[in-house]
């Protein structure tokens, strides 16, 4: 097929020799499969923030470091150097998170290079060759829905254990390769330590695993395993090869201070009404002879 404009670049420096087929086309970017040498690898595509259709909300953006304090400014002000500043943020977040995932054994597309708004990565394979279907158009049994849940909830804790969250964990962005699930689309991948929205962002992806996977094995939606993972990383207890039960027991809930508060100051006013009416009565009563 004819090369792509934003491929061009990477074909004259030779990061690419041909563009061989359109993969897809999601809410951030396009993918194309690619030829380089005699292996064939994916491009995925960037698009311009005006054109896509995930929002690069607040709660994914806390915590991330930005490389210098002119570009915060210029980000905080939304001025053109600022929008610029960000979007290239956002695109680094997920080759960052690629390279990170990779060195820590979670299985993720192995990055290759990233440049001009393109990252080039392994293209993930099906078993005959063909690329790997998304979990969404896969069908399965009991055995293999508790065997790959049990696989994404590992992969899962290594993500946390390397200090990220996913954040937009689902059946639409995992792979199916020929050695088990593929973790895809990390754009959004959160800082585990430094946002404040990650555990709400973990409760979700474990939620939606559970939900997919509980379609062909119904227990695994009563299963905790966020809840459990995220108290022992709390604890500074979580290892990669922590044993996970997929059990929580929920700490006895705290005191509603608001309701104490209120049943106190019911008590004093009420306190002070008695005083009050106790007070008006003596001043009503006429003094005893023997007390003038």
């Amino acid at each position: 097929m004819k090369t792509p404009k934003r491929l061009e670049s990477l074909q004259e420096d030779g990061l690419i020799d041909e563009v061989v087929r359109s993969l897809m086309s999601g809410k951030e970017a396009s993918v194309y499969v690619v030829r380089c040498g005699d292996e064939l690898r994916c491009a995925k595509v960037y698009k311009e923030a005006n054109k896509r259709s995930f929002r690069q909300a607040a709660e994914y953006q806390e915590g991330r470091k930005v490389r210098s304090s002119r570009a915060t400014r210029a980000m905080a002000k939304g001025s053109k150097y600022g929008r610029k500043e960000q979007e290239e943020a956002w695109q680094n977040a997920e080759v960052a998170a690629l390279f990170r995932l990779a060195s820590a054994g979670v299985r993720v597309p192995s990055p290759y290079d990233f440049q001009d708004g393109v990252l080039l990565m392994e293209l993930v394979t099906d078993g005959s060759g063909e690329v790997a279907p998304r979990l969404n158009d896969v069908d399965m049994s009991p055995e293999d829905a508790r065997e790959f849940h049990a696989f994404m909830i590992r992969e899962i804790v290594k993500m946390l254990c390397a200090g990220l969250v996913h954040g937009d964990l689902s059946e639409f962005n995992v792979l199916l390769g020929p050695d088990g699930p593929v973790i895809i689309d990390l754009p959004q991948a959160v800082d585990a330590a430094g946002n404040n929205h990650a555990f709400s962002m973990l409760e979700r992806d474990v939620a939606n695993m559970a939900g997919y996977f509980g379609r062909f094995a119904p227990e695994l939606r009563q299963t905790k395993y966020a809840k459990e993972m995220w108290a022992l990383y709390e604890e500074g207890k979580l290892t990669p090869e922590t044993p996970l039960t997929g059990e929580f027991a929920e700490p006895e809930e705290a005191a509603d201070l608001d309701a104490v508060m209120r049943e106190i100051n019911a008590t004093l006013a009420d306190q002070a009404r008695k005083e009050a009416a106790l007070k008006e009565t003596a001043e009503e009563e006429p003094t005893p002879p023997w007390m003038l």
